[in-house]
């Protein structure tokens, strides 16, 4: 499995990514107003809570960034959480995976799919405890967002699969963390959150006819994409990650050669809203548009497949990952 650490997109070679960073450099104020960035990093600052991830996740990705680490030391750090140990296993033995045999050690589960696979499973079991917060109103409960997250996690690693990229769990976490943003904004002021459901103008179906995002920018000043991503940067996560929180709405605003893993989150995302799973009022459209696909390599045969394997893997993926 191939890391995304040194690298702005998957698979690919070092290229712009260092040069045009996600999350645009505008510190400072604009009229006496914070502009986006400013806005975002002081939100992402006032909720330590949630902007912090567990020590040991943090320790288990700074090892595996480390080229020199080995199996033996990932394994001895996670077995100091047998909670983690646990969820691990959970998923590397459930139907999801689809393991001719059952996997009882870590050890194990690392020589079989690798440090990267492995870490990427740390984080997605830590993820799930910061999808909190219950009910914000009608419209918004973070165990939907977790539903739609989880969702859009497992059609992106069903892409992935069917494209046979080398990059298959980063595609399911990316899924994961894509709408990450909505959690910052939650965490950091309900009452603004509340305002931009309100504000949506949503039909008898309950799909938003409204710019998402564009009322979240009236509200904050800023919209759950640079929240994400702002948060993602915190974290230390590859930029890949940092790419597709920024930019799974609009994948072509991204230099040409970091777009592969946004287009495929954006793709997942109308999928999973297509199947009703969980939050989806800032997806206007489910259609996959012609450019989408070109963008992966993807053919309306091969879509066709996924969408018919979709059901099946998402409740491989809700089994899963629903009650971590």
């Amino acid at each position: 499995m191939q890391s995304t650490s040194s690298q702005g997109q998957p698979g690919a070679a070092p290229n712009a990514a260092s040069t045009s960073p996600a999350v645009p450099a505008m510190p400072g104020m604009s009229g006496g107003v914070p502009e986006p960035a400013l806005i975002a990093a002081n939100a992402v600052k006032g909720i330590s809570h949630i902007a912090t991830l567990p020590e040991i996740t943090l320790s288990i990705i700074e090892l595996v960034e480390n080229p020199k680490s080995t199996s033996h030391d990932l394994n001895k750090v996670i077995s100091n959480d047998p909670a983690l140990c646990s969820r691990i296993l959970k998923v590397v033995n459930s139907a999801f995976y689809g393991l001719p045999r059952q996997i009882g050690s870590i050890d194990r589960a690392i020589s079989l799919l690798g440090l990267n696979a492995v870490k990427n499973l740390a984080i997605a079991a830590s993820l799930a405890k910061l999808f909190k917060g219950g009910s914000l109103c009608n419209r918004f409960d973070a165990k939907d967002l977790w539903t739609h997250s989880v969702a859009t996690a497992a059609a992106c690693r069903l892409i992935a699969t069917t494209l046979k990229v080398n990059f298959v769990d980063e595609a399911f976490l990316a899924g994961l963390i894509h709408d990450i943003g909505i959690m910052v904004e939650l965490q950091s002021d309900r009452e603004k959150l509340a305002t931009v459901f309100n504000k949506l103008d949503v039909d008898k179906d309950g799909n938003s006819t409204s710019d998402f995002i564009a009322v979240e920018r009236s509200v904050f000043g800023c919209d759950h994409c640079l929240f994400g991503a702002t948060l993602c940067e915190t974290w230390k996560f590859p930029k890949s990650f940092v790419f597709v929180c920024g930019h799974h709405h609009d994948p072509k605003q991204l230099p040409y050669e970091n777009r592969t893993l946004p287009w495929m989150v954006y793709i997942a995302d109308r999928l999973s809203a297509a199947a009703k799973k969980g939050f989806r009022l800032d997806v206007n459209s489910t259609d996959i548009p012609d450019e989408a696909l070109a963008a992966i390599g993807m053919s309306r045969d091969q879509l066709a497949a996924v969408q018919a394997a979709l059901p099946a893997a998402l409740s491989a993926a809700e089994a899963t990952m629903g009650q971590q």
